[in-house]
């Protein structure tokens, strides 16, 4: 039986590697583009500077306008840039592991199929023996 690489190799090479290209379309471009500027430390600041433009005003309107304020304004809008940058941070270090994790698969499927190819010839170079030692004996 001849040797066949695992069909996995080409299912990857096939259908996993094109995902990749799927930022292309415009929505997608652009959904990236506003992520990674209101992802970032510096926006996260910049929102607080702003909100904290209106911080007087909050203190002057009492305690429920304070901390509808807190709530409203700082919260939300400081803590989703902060989240944005967790998540892009988390994100980053997820894909280096699949992509480790690919690497290692891939490898592993080369391996196997170097492994089965060593046991091809070691199976025909067996059969060649048992004939040489068959023809000695008969």
């Amino acid at each position: 039986m001849p040797h066949q690489l695992s069909p996995y190799l080409e299912f990857r090479k096939k259908y996993l590697r094109p995902l990749e290209k799927r930022e292309s379309r415009f929505n997608d471009w652009l959904a990236v583009k506003i992520t990674n500027i209101v992802g970032t430390m510096w926006c996260a600041y910049a929102f607080a500077c702003l909100a904290l433009v209106s911080l007087p005003a909050a203190i002057r309107g009492g305690t429920a306008t304070l901390i509808a304020w807190i709530a409203q304004t700082f919260l939300q809008l400081v803590l989703l840039s902060i989240i944005m940058v967790g998540q892009k941070v988390a994100a980053e270090k997820s894909d280096r592991q699949l992509e480790q994790t690919y690497c290692d698969a891939e490898a592993l499927l080369k391996i196997s199929d170097e492994i089965h190819t060593l046991l091809k010839q070691n199976t025909d170079l067996t059969q060649e023996i048992n004939q040489v030692v068959a023809g000695k004996n008969g």
